[in-house]
């Protein structure tokens, strides 16, 4: 049977797309392994145990930011306010050690409840005054950003800073506390979060609803799903990620810069964004958000091993953005 022009057309398509599959289920593990090969031959150091463990040290506090980005995103929202939270949540915990000289134990409770507070705030106003989530969460990131630097009055909260009144911060930031930032606790810390989060994500209903809602919010509500119930959750969630990376980052710095959470943001949008398509997951989760991170971690280590200049590495992470988020939106038409 001789196959007609149009069917040689067909299977010719068929191959040309398969490829393009292939691109979009394995192009982020593609690239890390190519990256991975180029590197370790440009530096004998890059591949080192040292220098893995010290990737994984540095990609921690992003990957649990980059999390609650997955969150917010698996109910069809988008939180940008997540890197003033984990600011919040810097300048909140080492202030309850260095001004009230309290234990490690109440300054992360305090600092996550803050967040939890900002987190109920903007869903109220995403899902009970029909704000656009991007737009609210814009908004509140320059206010969270004015809080804390409010709180703080602008300047570096640290162990005997001086104060207001001139006299110095008696204060001291405990030994325990200052083991979460430190290897291994830093890892093992985002390696638990990404494993609860994706059996959270994948094996229970809360988030398979999530996703259902994050997929469809009308045929979600025809079926019975509190959707309301679940988009609350998902920016309380986001901002309580925020804040445990905003503890990861103070614990690792023992200080609290000025707005020091902001640069995380478009690392950890980066990440949640390149995870859509890792293995072909087509929707936000947390290994993807993880190998995105990855991906993000291994660029920044090689290019600084490369003496690649930092004011240049926004010009990759972008470039690595729009390749994700172009692969991610062509499969979606």
């Amino acid at each position: 049977m001789s196959t007609g022009p149009g069917q040689h057309h067909q299977v010719k398509a068929a191959k040309s797309f398969d490829f393009f599959d292939f691109l979009y289920k394995y192009g982020t593990i593609v690239t890390i392994l190519i990256l991975i090969a180029v590197f370790g031959i440009m530096s004998e150091s890059f591949l080192m145990p040292s220098n893995i463990i010290n990737i994984l040290r540095s990609i921690s506090i992003v990957t649990v930011i980059a999390i609650g980005i997955t969150i917010s995103l698996s109910v069809g929202g988008f939180d940008l306010s997540v890197g003033s939270v984990a600011s919040l949540a810097n300048a909140v915990v080492i202030s309850m050690f260095v001004w009230h000289s309290q234990n490690a134990f109440v300054g992360i409770i305090t600092a996550i409840a803050v967040c939890l507070i900002a987190g109920l705030l903007n869903a109220f106003m995403i899902v009970k005054m029909k704000i656009q989530d991007m737009l609210m969460t814009l908004a509140m990131m320059f206010i969270i950003q004015g809080v804390a630097l409010t709180y703080t009055r602008g300047a570096t909260v640290s162990q005997n800073m001086v104060m207001p009144d001139g006299t110095f911060a008696t204060g001291q930031i405990g030994a325990f506390f200052s083991k979460i930032g430190q290897v291994p606790w830093i890892i093992i810390i985002m390696l638990v979060v990404v494993v609860l989060v994706h059996i959270f994500l994948n094996y229970t209903k809360h988030g398979r609803y999530m996703y259902v809602i994050g997929g469809n919010m009308e045929a979600a509500k025809l079926s019975g799903i509190p959707v309301n119930k679940y988009r609350v959750l998902a920016y309380v969630l986001s901002a309580g990620f925020a804040a445990i990376g905003g503890i990861m980052l103070a614990s690792r710095v023992m200080t609290a810069e000025v707005n020091a959470g902001a640069p995380y943001l478009m690392d950890a949008v980066a990440a949640a964004y390149i995870g859509f398509s890792v293995a072909g997951a087509g929707r936000p989760n947390a290994f993807g958000t993880f190998v995105g991170a990855v991906l993000i971690g291994i660029l920044q280590n090689g290019l600084v091993m490369m003496s690649v200049p930092y004011y240049a590495m926004d010009i990759v992470k972008g470039t690595v953005l729009a390749f994700a988020l172009a692969l991610t939106y062509y499969k979606q038409k």
